[in-house]
């Protein structure tokens, strides 16, 4: 059958079924006769178990290790469960202490006293740690935000708007030990902002949708990736300017800078949100 009539058949959009395939979930078979993909009541069912298990918040590394019977359904479900039960018990406790709240009448953020609401204050804190990890990356949201992306696309903009009437006809784009070994048109110097915009409209949703099936930070990383991106651009923007005016030799050494230092970033962010293992207790639990 036709992928239109698995739509139809499932309810379910063409473009989630698509991901599906690009995910390696399912694999349909190709029509001899035109090419097309020749979805079989197997992959229909397939793709409505996927589907449903998705609804259920299974993530799209765990539906994988299903599939290839690296874990069991049973085992999945299980893990799931117990997921689902402690994110019910952290809004529960929250709903009920909101309720408590308005059912007082205290609802004056100037007499607001914590202590009050819960036992053990630090108890609270503890059993609520993830969203204190968010609030020590706030770095990492500030260099994943819109505005950031804005302010480093229009100095992109800035620079190929002041430095055009400067710039020689011809301007490089490759070098090799400090040597420009191809030149284009000035006006390429343009290209840099135009690819921050292409970065935002056309990879950043490629990058969130692959993170955000697999991590739970998956909208911050995607934020901060297309901005590093486009820090590239300007970075290389930049470098062509100096360059043409014997400011600037060597881009390798700006790039491999620019990578270190974002990277470095990312990592720190990732380990504070609990992505990655903190290196310094990796290191105590090692000598202990």
């Amino acid at each position: 059958m036709t992928i239109k009539e698995v739509e139809e058949k499932t309810g379910l959009t063409r473009s989630n079924i698509r991901f599906y395939e690009k995910e390696k979930l399912i694999d349909p078979a190709r029509n001899s006769k035109n090419g097309y993909r020749d979805y079989s009541e197997k992959d229909m069912e397939t793709i409505k178990k996927i589907a449903f298990l998705r609804t259920l918040e299974f993530s799209i590394e765990d539906i994988r290790n299903i599939l290839s019977h690296k874990v069991s359904l049973e085992e999945m479900a299980k893990k799931q469960a117990a997921v689902l039960e402690e994110q019910i018990e952290g809004f529960t406790k929250a709903k009920i202490i909101c309720e408590r709240m308005l059912a007082s009448g205290n609802t004056s953020y100037e007499e607001l006293k914590a202590e009050e609401w819960v036992a053990d204050l630090q108890a609270h804190w503890e059993d609520n740690k993830k969203i204190f990890k968010l609030d020590s990356v706030s770095f990492l949201y500030l260099w994943g935000s819109l505005i950031t992306w804005a302010l480093i696309t229009s100095l992109c903009l800035l620079i190929g708007i002041f430095s055009y009437t400067r710039l020689p006809d011809q301007i490089p784009v490759q070098w090799s030990s400090g040597t420009a070994v191809s030149f284009v048109n000035k006006a390429f110097i343009f290209a840099y902002p135009l690819a921050c915009v292409v970065f935002r409209i056309r990879l950043r949703p490629v990058i969130y949708v692959r993170l955000l099936m697999h991590y739970p930070f998956g909208e911050p990383i995607t934020e901060y990736l297309t901005n590093y991106a486009c820090f590239t651009a300007l970075s290389i923007e930049l470098f062509s300017v100096l360059f043409v005016h014997g400011l600037a030799k060597n881009v390798t050494a700006v790039l491999l800078l620019d990578t270190a230092v974002l990277i470095g970033l990312l990592i720190v962010g990732i380990t504070k949100m609990g992505l990655l293992p903190n290196p310094a207790k990796l290191w105590k639990n090692r000598k202990s």
